[in-house]
């Protein structure tokens, strides 16, 4: 019975991750064997995640709950019946921090000079979300089944295949967006915005050698991890106060911005500031950053 519930949590897990990969999926078949490997690696991310965990039992000073429960007692008080613990947002943050990051990382083994747009960026870091929430998805309908009971299991499938798994899609997809213009963008763009900053910011790179197109890339990547842990955080705070209610229009205006963010890279190709294939992986503005 046991392996069967396995076998039929894996198989619902799979829907969700069919479904929307379905949709934002549209590239050749030439492609597949990438998104493949894509996949694989983003289920392998939940990996040091699933080790974080287990080490808790050995090293329960390593346990984040530990820390975030001595601040439960400090609040955020919106109203007198709707107050949020210090400790909470913390744990979430810290979560996005590592989920995100773990993320991140696959996208960037993915790439490898293999980008030709940002379109590219955006939807293998869907894939790679995707992969992710699978595994995710499956251990957590399994255990649910197992201890309490089918019923449960069921509405949870529900939420999971709806809400969550489309989450993963969005802080990806939103992370996806920053790290293609990382890779893209080009020197003139870069120089553009440096020269928009603060003077006080462009004194600080001239004294400390700072290459403006490392700064740059650097920069992307960081706004884009920090956009979806955000995210990623305020999707787990509604979870945690069961205001289902607002997650509804917090995904579809999610889901509004990641489509713009689609829609934002042909506006700055018509600017001529994204090359139009994917470039000598040894000289992608990214790469340099990431020495």
């Amino acid at each position: 019975m046991q392996t069967l519930q396995i076998f039929i949590s894996i198989f619902m897990a799979a829907i969700p991750a069919l479904v929307w990969g379905g949709i934002f999926y549209r590239k050749d078949p030439v492609y597949r064997s990438k998104a493949k490997e894509t996949f694989l690696l983003g289920m392998l991310a939940v990996t040091p995640i699933l080790l974080y965990k287990w080490s808790w039992q050995y090293f329960p000073d390593f346990n984040i709950t530990n820390y975030a429960n001595n601040l439960q007692a400090d609040v955020f008080a919106f109203t007198s019946y709707l107050y949020l613990p210090v400790g909470t947002v913390l744990m979430f943050m810290f979560v996005g921090v590592i989920e995100e990051y773990m993320k991140h990382l696959v996208v960037k083994k993915a790439d490898r000079g293999f980008f030709r747009n940002i379109d590219d960026a955006i939807e293998f870091s869907i894939i790679s979300a995707l992969g992710f929430a699978f595994v995710e998805n499956s251990l957590y309908l399994y255990y649910i089944w197992e201890y309490q009971g089918i019923e449960v299991m069921l509405v949870s499938f529900v939420f999971r295949a709806l809400f969550s798994t489309f989450a993963h899609v969005l802080f990806s997809g939103v992370y996806g967006y920053f790290y293609g213009i990382a890779y893209f963008a080009d020197p003139i763009w870069s120089e553009e915005v440096r020269n928009s900053r603060h003077p006080v910011v462009n004194l600080l790179h001239t004294i400390f050698h700072l290459k403006r197109n490392r700064v740059f890339a650097t920069e992307k990547i960081s706004e884009g991890l920090i956009l979806a842990i955000v995210l990623h955080a305020i999707f787990n705070i509604l979870l945690e106060m069961n205001q289902t209610f607002f997650m509804v229009p917090f995904l579809v205006l999610g889901y509004t911005f990641l489509d713009q963010l689609f829609k934002r890279k042909e506006n700055l190709k018509a600017y001529g500031y994204l090359t139009g294939e994917a470039p000598d992986p040894q000289l992608t503005i990214l790469e340099k950053a990431l020495k």
